[in-house]
């Protein structure tokens, strides 16, 4: 699992994430209003609406607040569009960092995230700077306890997963884009249902951070996924365990 998913795993156990749930489901709300827009309103025929209805779901978001969403991105209600917007850059101690946003003002959100690289010490580049180091891949995380792993790493494999990384918690296991909908279904179909799941961004290469680096690399990632616009961070830092959980404390 790469810096940033540890780093994310982390936050979820803390309960950060939680605690902010209003602003969760703003960003929420965005992807299944933009899913909906681009895919059609029914989950079943929308894998990208269908893994934004499970994560607001898992989120607890209301019923109604989530059905309003695809109606407006099928054409009812407001009609505000957002666009898909990538921002790259390099952070503390030469990470690289992908920011993935949907704005309805560009101009609004890259001065927001062009003032969090700066305050972290950090500069944006120019498209298409540090995009060749990172790799589209689904992720489906289990919990170790209780978990039989021999079987989950045969079922996933069976199931046509790349990889299955046990050496950590959570167990991870990894998947082509294009594969992720099928392992998933299949695992749940002999009983293994993920903590989390969802097609990401994972980097080929990593680099080491020592503590002061680690410590304005993990502000700066927070700093971004506080912007409303802002829908994911992206970056190949490796920070020894001890001392995320030592910064995360």
């Amino acid at each position: 699992m790469s810096g940033h998913s540890k780093w994310a795993t982390i936050r979820r156990k803390k309960g950060a994430i939680d605690a902010k749930r209003g602003k969760l489901f703003t960003k929420l709300i965005r992807e299944i209003v933009t899913a909906a827009r681009l895919g059609g309103g029914d989950p079943g025929a929308n894998p990208r609406l269908r893994l934004a209805v499970e994560k607001a779901r898992g989120a607890n978001m209301p019923k109604d607040t989530l059905s309003r969403a695809i109606l407006r991105g099928t054409g009812g209600g407001e009609d505000t569009v957002f666009e898909e917007v990538l921002y790259e850059g390099y952070g503390p101690g030469g990470t690289a960092v992908l920011v993935e946003g949907l704005t309805d003002n560009r101009n609004r959100t890259v001065s927001e995230v062009r003032n969090a690289f700066t305050k972290a010490g950090a500069s944006l580049g120019a498209p298409g700077c540090v995009a060749h180091l990172f790799e589209k891949k689904g992720l489906l995380t289990f919990e170790r306890g209780g978990l039989d792993t021999d079987a989950l790493m045969e079922a996933a494999l069976d199931a046509g997963a790349e990889d299955v990384r046990e050496d950590a918690d959570p167990v991870t296991v990894v998947t082509a884009p294009a594969a992720f909908e099928s392992v998933k279904a299949a695992l749940e179909g002999r009983g293994f249902h993920a903590a989390s799941a969802e097609v990401t961004l994972e980097p080929s290469t990593t680099v080491p951070l020592a503590e002061a680096a680690a410590e304005a690399m993990l502000k700066l990632s927070e700093s971004l996924e506080d912007l409303d616009d802002i829908q994911a961070v992206y970056a190949n830092f490796d920070i020894p365990d001890e001392v995320m959980q030592r910064l995360a404390s």
